[in-house]
């Protein structure tokens, strides 16, 4: 069972990450770091969400695995797109 403290300092974690990734977006920060740190704040984010509020952290590692696996596919393939749009 969470804690309240716990679901407190996770959501004070996303806010900070939505915060952050809102800072990236507003400063027009472009090109492939802006796009590294943009991935990996989602994926902290989608971690947080999937292991605190989803309830996933004391279930088995098959299923743990599982969903950050698709996180990592998912990312992975947007990784892959901005990749191929870069000009030559």
């Amino acid at each position: 069972m969470m804690t309240t403290r716990r679901l407190d300092l996770t959501l004070a974690a996303l806010l900070a990450a939505t915060l952050a990734t809102w800072g990236i977006g507003e400063a027009g920060a472009a090109g492939v770091l802006a796009m590294i740190a943009m991935l990996a704040l989602t994926f902290f984010k989608g971690r947080l969400i999937a292991l605190e509020f989803m309830g996933l952290r004391p279930v088995k590692l098959f299923w743990r695995a599982m969903l950050i696996g698709w996180l990592v596919l998912v990312l992975g393939l947007i990784a892959l797109a901005y990749w191929i749009g870069l000009p030559a």
